[in-house]
Protein backbone atom coordinates (compact mmCIF):
# COMPACT_ATOMS: atom_id res chain seq x y z
CA UNK A 1 0.00 0.00 0.00
CA UNK A 2 1.51 3.43 -0.65
CA UNK A 3 2.54 5.57 1.93
CA UNK A 4 -0.85 7.40 3.33
CA UNK A 5 -0.73 10.90 5.30
CA UNK A 6 -2.89 10.83 7.39
CA UNK A 7 -3.69 14.70 7.83
CA UNK A 8 -3.32 17.18 5.53
CA UNK A 9 -3.17 20.59 7.73
CA UNK A 10 -4.22 23.53 5.85
CA UNK A 11 -3.86 26.82 7.45
CA UNK A 12 -1.58 30.11 7.00
CA UNK A 13 -1.13 30.49 10.90
CA UNK A 14 2.32 29.41 11.79
CA UNK A 15 1.11 29.49 15.81
CA UNK A 16 -2.28 27.62 14.50
CA UNK A 17 -0.47 24.76 12.36
CA UNK A 18 2.10 24.21 15.57
CA UNK A 19 -0.77 24.32 18.01
CA UNK A 20 -2.50 22.04 15.98
CA UNK A 21 0.22 19.00 15.33
CA UNK A 22 1.20 19.49 18.90
CA UNK A 23 -2.31 18.59 20.05
CA UNK A 24 -2.46 15.81 17.54
CA UNK A 25 0.58 14.07 18.15
CA UNK A 26 0.30 14.86 22.05
CA UNK A 27 -2.59 12.85 22.10
CA UNK A 28 -1.11 9.99 19.46
CA UNK A 29 -3.62 10.78 16.78
CA UNK A 30 -1.46 11.22 13.35
CA UNK A 31 2.12 10.78 12.85
CA UNK A 32 2.06 12.12 9.72
CA UNK A 33 1.04 15.56 8.97
CA UNK A 34 1.28 17.26 5.39
CA UNK A 35 1.06 21.21 6.24
CA UNK A 36 -0.27 23.35 3.05
CA UNK A 37 0.11 27.22 3.66
CA UNK A 38 -2.47 28.32 1.10
CA UNK A 39 -5.08 27.19 -1.35
CA UNK A 40 -2.73 26.33 -4.33
CA UNK A 41 -0.13 24.27 -2.46
CA UNK A 42 -3.30 22.23 -1.00
CA UNK A 43 -4.54 21.37 -4.13
CA UNK A 44 -1.18 20.26 -5.94
CA UNK A 45 -0.61 18.23 -3.00
CA UNK A 46 -4.35 16.31 -3.32
CA UNK A 47 -4.07 16.01 -7.07
CA UNK A 48 -0.24 15.23 -6.93
CA UNK A 49 0.92 18.26 -9.01
CA UNK A 50 3.72 20.66 -9.05
CA UNK A 51 6.01 20.14 -6.10
CA UNK A 52 3.57 17.06 -5.37
CA UNK A 53 3.81 15.44 -8.69
CA UNK A 54 5.52 12.07 -7.39
CA UNK A 55 2.86 11.38 -5.12
CA UNK A 56 0.69 8.68 -5.17
CA UNK A 57 -2.83 9.79 -6.23
CA UNK A 58 -3.91 6.97 -4.87
CA UNK A 59 -3.39 7.52 -0.94
CA UNK A 60 -5.59 10.61 -0.17
CA UNK A 61 -5.28 12.00 3.27
CA UNK A 62 -7.30 10.47 5.97
CA UNK A 63 -8.43 14.06 6.80
CA UNK A 64 -7.96 17.51 5.77
CA UNK A 65 -8.36 20.14 8.45
CA UNK A 66 -9.17 23.45 6.19
CA UNK A 67 -8.91 27.15 7.55
CA UNK A 68 -11.01 29.17 5.29
CA UNK A 69 -8.80 32.69 4.98
CA UNK A 70 -6.02 31.46 3.17
CA UNK A 71 -3.85 33.96 0.52
CA UNK A 72 -4.15 33.20 -3.22
CA UNK A 73 -7.33 30.53 -3.12
CA UNK A 74 -9.57 30.10 -0.34
CA UNK A 75 -11.11 28.02 1.76
CA UNK A 76 -14.22 27.41 0.27
CA UNK A 77 -12.24 27.21 -3.61
CA UNK A 78 -10.10 24.58 -2.18
CA UNK A 79 -13.59 22.56 -0.71
CA UNK A 80 -15.30 22.70 -3.65
CA UNK A 81 -12.43 21.74 -5.56
CA UNK A 82 -12.31 18.53 -3.66
CA UNK A 83 -15.86 17.74 -3.60
CA UNK A 84 -15.86 18.66 -7.63
CA UNK A 85 -13.61 15.75 -8.62
CA UNK A 86 -14.25 11.66 -7.38
CA UNK A 87 -11.08 10.73 -6.91
CA UNK A 88 -11.31 12.95 -3.67
CA UNK A 89 -14.89 13.84 -3.04
CA UNK A 90 -15.17 11.39 -0.42
CA UNK A 91 -12.07 12.39 1.94
CA UNK A 92 -13.67 14.11 4.89
CA UNK A 93 -12.96 17.53 5.16
CA UNK A 94 -13.26 19.84 8.66
CA UNK A 95 -13.49 23.21 8.43
CA UNK A 96 -11.46 24.36 11.13
CA UNK A 97 -11.66 28.49 11.42
CA UNK A 98 -11.61 31.39 13.20
CA UNK A 99 -14.71 33.03 10.88
CA UNK A 100 -17.99 33.71 12.72
CA UNK A 101 -19.30 34.38 9.15
CA UNK A 102 -22.55 32.70 8.62
CA UNK A 103 -22.30 32.88 5.26
CA UNK A 104 -19.23 30.61 5.25
CA UNK A 105 -21.13 28.43 7.42
CA UNK A 106 -23.65 28.13 5.44
CA UNK A 107 -21.32 28.10 1.98
CA UNK A 108 -19.15 25.39 3.96
CA UNK A 109 -22.17 22.92 4.25
CA UNK A 110 -23.39 23.73 1.10
CA UNK A 111 -20.24 22.64 -0.54
CA UNK A 112 -20.43 19.24 1.29
CA UNK A 113 -17.82 19.93 4.59
CA UNK A 114 -17.65 17.01 6.60
CA UNK A 115 -18.36 19.38 9.99
CA UNK A 116 -17.36 23.41 10.86
CA UNK A 117 -15.64 24.33 13.92
CA UNK A 118 -15.17 27.54 14.59
CA UNK A 119 -11.43 28.19 16.35
CA UNK A 120 -11.70 28.66 19.98
CA UNK A 121 -9.18 31.27 20.81
CA UNK A 122 -9.02 29.88 24.35
CA UNK A 123 -5.17 27.97 24.21
CA UNK A 124 -6.73 25.30 26.14
CA UNK A 125 -10.18 25.32 24.65
CA UNK A 126 -8.41 25.00 21.20
CA UNK A 127 -6.48 22.20 22.18
CA UNK A 128 -9.58 20.47 23.63
CA UNK A 129 -11.21 21.04 20.00
CA UNK A 130 -8.27 19.69 17.99
CA UNK A 131 -8.40 16.83 20.23
CA UNK A 132 -12.05 16.01 19.94
CA UNK A 133 -11.58 16.54 16.25
CA UNK A 134 -8.86 13.82 15.79
CA UNK A 135 -10.56 11.47 18.09
CA UNK A 136 -13.67 11.47 16.12
CA UNK A 137 -12.65 11.42 12.48
CA UNK A 138 -9.05 9.75 13.25
CA UNK A 139 -10.50 6.60 15.21
CA UNK A 140 -14.12 6.63 15.26
CA UNK A 141 -15.29 7.23 11.79
CA UNK A 142 -15.33 4.53 9.31
CA UNK A 143 -14.16 6.02 5.92
CA UNK A 144 -15.47 4.65 2.59
CA UNK A 145 -13.17 1.44 1.11
CA UNK A 146 -9.72 2.45 -1.12
CA UNK A 147 -11.50 3.12 -4.93
CA UNK A 148 -14.85 3.17 -3.79
CA UNK A 149 -15.25 6.40 -6.08
CA UNK A 150 -13.15 7.40 -9.12
CA UNK A 151 -10.24 4.73 -9.19
CA UNK A 152 -12.91 2.21 -9.02
CA UNK A 153 -14.82 3.43 -11.73
CA UNK A 154 -12.38 4.09 -13.79
CA UNK A 155 -11.46 0.61 -13.92
CA UNK A 156 -14.68 -0.84 -14.33
CA UNK A 157 -15.07 1.77 -17.33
Amino acid sequence: MPHRVEILLVDDSPEDVELTIRELRRHKLANDIQVAEDGPEALDFLFCRGAYKDRPLGAPPKLVLLDLKLPKIDGLEVLKAIRADERTKAIPVVILTSSKEQKDLIKGYDLGVSAYVQKPVDFVQFSEAVRQIGMFWMLLNEAPPPGAFGAGKAQGA
